[in-house]
């Protein structure tokens, strides 16, 4: 084979990559590109911080020499717009970047580089996550004995400079099943209750976003989790998303819990949350929201209630005390283009409450 096999730097002379400097000939190999970057990450996690005098200027000088690398990594693994991606190259740089931890070292020093490596990061990783190495996607292996890194990834949200970068590369690490089970089974998942209600609409909108890929990517996973932690889940579930006092968050929240109890694999859960008047009580009340789009979502989960066909004697009596007011919304309850689903479910939710007795 001839030819350059790893891509250059964009907009870097090919003499000028890396701390080889001037006398630099020729692009480094993969496997060089990889231990020279794992070189520049242990230094900085020596030097975290400046300190003054001479050692600031050796600091820089490698910072720029770490983002140059990681640049030069992300043109390997996606090309560099003059030239595809290598097969080759790819799976060679990902076998020797988890390999030589490199993985750690960039999730534990990620704070201390500038906004564009930071960004440049998190495609590395994104990709990464999904190389095969002789048909094994290692990522996944890597993960499954460093799970400590997700518990970093996970609190990124703790600090706000930080968050969205570490949020990113904890969504495309929990495409893994054993991530997601890792997360799911930690103490991880009460914290997401309040990063939702973050002040912050583009933080608290990207932990939603989070939240809700931990609990619909994996469904048998996911339903192993509601299941063993049906008693507080979803009590916090509906007194801090469903009732919050923000819009964005009800409406979120009650398209998610649809989406949640209408999973096949989800059904002894379903039973379980249709069957108390509590959770009915919740959803009757999102029914009365001024926005349709809550209505509509609220709708989809309360016909669940009226087709049990084991209803608790209190869900029972609870409707039929409502029986005239449920039977006037479905009457009134239309959206602007007809819906011929909705309809017939309106039509069944009807004759479900006309059909029921004490």
């Amino acid at each position: 084979m001839t030819g350059c096999l790893w891509p250059c730097v964009s907009g870097t002379n090919a003499k000028t990559a890396g701390s080889g400097g001037l006398f630099r000939s020729k692009p480094r190999s993969p496997t060089e590109l990889v231990r020279h970057m794992g070189e520049l990450l242990r230094f900085l996690s020596e030097h975290p911080e400046p300190c003054g005098g001479k050692l600031d200027s050796k600091r820089e000088q490698k910072m720029e020499d770490l983002s140059r690398a990681i640049r030069e990594t992300k043109f390997t693994l996606y090309g560099n717009g003059d030239a595809e991606p290598i097969a080759e190259a790819c799976t060679q740089l990902t076998k020797e970047f988890f390999k030589e931890n490199i993985l750690r070292l960039i999730i534990v020093n990620l704070p201390h580089m500038d906004l564009e490596t930071q960004k440049d990061v998190t495609q590395v990783i994104a990709n990464l996550q999904r190389q095969k190495v002789d048909s094994r996607i290692i990522a996944s292996d890597y993960l499954e004995v460093n799970q400590d890194l997700l518990d970093i990834l996970v609190c990124g949200y703790d600090n706000t400079d930080i968050a969205i970068h570490y949020s990113s590369m904890l969504r495309d690490c929990i495409r893994h099943q054993v991530a997601a089970r890792y997360v799911l089974s930690s103490q991880h998942m009460r914290k997401f209750f309040d990063y939702i209600q973050f002040p912050d609409f583009n933080l608290a909108s990207d932990a939603f976003k989070t939240f809700k890929e931990l609990l619909t990517r994996h469904k048998s996973t996911a339903a192993e989790f509601f299941n063993n932690n049906y008693d507080w889940f979803f009590p916090e579930f509906n007194s801090k998303l469903l009732q919050s006092s923000n819009y964005i968050i009800r409406r979120q929240s009650i398209q998610l819990l649809g989406d949640i109890l209408l999973e096949r694999l989800n059904s002894s859960v379903m039973v379980r949350y249709v069957s108390s008047k509590e959770n009915l009580i919740v959803l009757m009340n999102l029914l009365r929201e001024q926005s349709k789009a809550i209505q509509i979502e609220a709708f989809r989960v309360f016909k669940l209630f009226t087709a049990n066909q084991n209803k608790p004697r209190e869900i029972v009596s609870i409707l039929l005390t409502n029986k005239s007011k449920i039977l006037r919304f479905l009457k009134d309850f239309t959206i602007e283009k007809e819906d011929r689903l909705l309809e017939s479910d309106k039509e069944q939710v009807s004759m479900d409450i006309l059909a029921m007795e004490l």
